[in-house]
């Protein structure tokens, strides 16, 4: 079985994730993967477990769900992650679900493609930011597994080159307010 959908986020829930993620749940969640994500890259381990995914043209991150994660705060982190990129100039292609049966148990994969907005000067060279971005919640038999945000980046000579991935980890973990002192 293999069943593919597109789905949507009501206006409510689009508010609703916004403003869970200046709770002080939503801030501690980002916290903790940016500081995981961190310890990761100084060789330490701490849950939940963040994964870091690196080559020459994509990079990124997952995070396995494991305490203190709640299926709650997973699914919110899956949508607060689009939203935070969407801050950064970028645009959503795509939402949608996959199911896949496989060995008697089924895969879901819901997942946001993002990319940057397009330049409408055709003679400049078109900005790609930090490149096409994917975010995608992971869940075996209904139940969360795992978070995975990826950044590829283009290697055409008619984009500019990628800002950094470090860059883009420290925009996505941080929370600007009106007044822009409060980051997560």
């Amino acid at each position: 079985m293999s069943h593919k959908e597109n789905f949507s986020q009501s206006g409510e829930e689009q508010e609703r994730i916004k403003h869970w993620m200046g709770s002080e749940a939503g801030k501690e969640a980002f916290a903790l993967i940016h500081k995981n994500y961190h310890y990761n890259k100084a060789g330490m381990r701490d849950y939940p477990e963040v994964h870091i995914l690196s080559s020459p043209y994509a990079n990124g991150f997952a995070v396995t769900f494991e305490p203190p994660l709640t299926e709650e705060t997973f699914s919110n982190l899956f949508f607060a992650f689009g939203v935070r990129i969407l801050d950064m100039g970028y645009y959503r292609v795509s939402l949608d679900r996959r199911m896949v049966e496989e060995a008697e148990m089924v895969r879901t994969v819901e997942k946001q493609y993002l990319k940057p907005a397009v330049r409408p000067d055709p003679s400049l060279k078109m900005d790609q930011l930090f490149g096409n971005i994917s975010v995608e919640k992971v869940m075996l038999d209904n139940k969360p597994a795992f978070l995975k945000v990826l950044v590829t980046v283009y290697s055409d000579r008619l984009y500019l080159n990628a800002k950094p991935f470090d860059t883009f980890m420290e925009k996505l973990f941080t929370l600007d307010t009106q007044d822009g002192q409060d980051s997560i």
